[in-house]
């Protein structure tokens, strides 16, 4: 993506949020005038952090809106909608900063065999994992990978996450897709 369209998108995260806290109103753009990258339909996740902890992160993994819509769209979710945190007070805006990731199409991983290999396989890709098992469903971003080095615990992790045993996915019964992310932040 564009450097340009890159600090776009985080300008009009943030302006999304600062609109909503002040007169709780959703941006609107005319996107006449905007760059075609821009009115792609894409998929994204808009996370926030505060003192490098997370604050709030939404967002979706199958292409819903035009780019630019999914960003304000996932910015106001993360902001004030996130069941994690409280909704962003007027008073924290400035302290928080924006990283949006841009998702690859989610595709099927490849069947494994063994443990190991699955261990293997994403040690050497660290791709976003999105697991599914009876109607239970949990996704890490591939950024994850760099709080969770290890494959064993990510998975262990993001069975938590679903709602399922920690253990759960050493039985390879559970579906496993993958994604990847071009994600940027402010500075």
């Amino acid at each position: 993506m564009k450097i340009d369209n890159k600090n776009y998108l985080l300008q009009l995260a943030r302006k999304a949020i600062e609109k909503y806290i002040d007169n709780h109103s959703v941006l609107q753009i005319d996107d006449d005038d905007l760059d075609d990258e821009l009115k792609v339909k894409r998929a994204t996740f808009v996370t926030l952090t505060k003192n490098n902890e997370l604050r709030g992160c939404m967002g979706e993994l199958q292409p819903k809106e035009k780019l630019y819509q999914s960003i304000i769209n996932n910015s106001l979710a993360s902001a004030f909608l996130d069941p994690r945190f409280y909704p962003i007070a007027k008073d924290e805006i400035d302290d928080i900063k924006i990283e949006i990731s841009i998702l690859s199409p989610v595709k099927k991983s490849p069947s494994f065999k063994h443990q190991q290999e699955l261990l293997t396989y994403l040690d050497n890709n660290k791709p976003g994992i999105l697991i599914e098992k009876n109607g239970h469903q949990a996704t890490f971003l591939p950024q994850v990978w760099l709080e969770l080095p290890n494959p064993a615990d990510f998975l262990s992790q993001l069975c938590l996450k679903a709602g399922l045993a920690e253990n759960q996915w050493q039985n390879l019964d559970i579906n496993i897709s993958e994604y990847q992310v071009e994600h940027f932040k402010e500075k």
